[in-house]
């Protein structure tokens, strides 16, 4: 498995959330073995912590990026604003 954590890693944010949907949309199927299942399930878990540390990371960035020097907003909305 550390193996495949190494290939998540280098996964950017779109093909790390593609992957994920496959993965659910595989254990949604149904028709996967229990062991095969639980191999997904451990994927998918790896995938979806990788595709929120890229979320928060982009945000990160988007924070610092609209911040005037000394740490103020400048006229911005939050970033989870609907």
């Amino acid at each position: 498995m550390a193996e495949d954590n190494a290939q998540i890693a280098d996964l950017s944010f779109e093909d790390a959330l593609r992957s994920l949907e496959d993965v659910v949309r595989r254990l949604e199927g149904g028709d996967v073995p229990l062991d095969q299942s639980i191999d997904l399930y451990e994927r998918g878990e790896a995938l979806r912590r990788h595709c929120q540390a890229r979320l928060d990371a982009a945000q990160e960035r988007i924070e610092k990026i609209v911040q005037d020097p000394d740490g103020k907003p400048q006229g911005t909305e939050p970033f989870d604003a609907g």
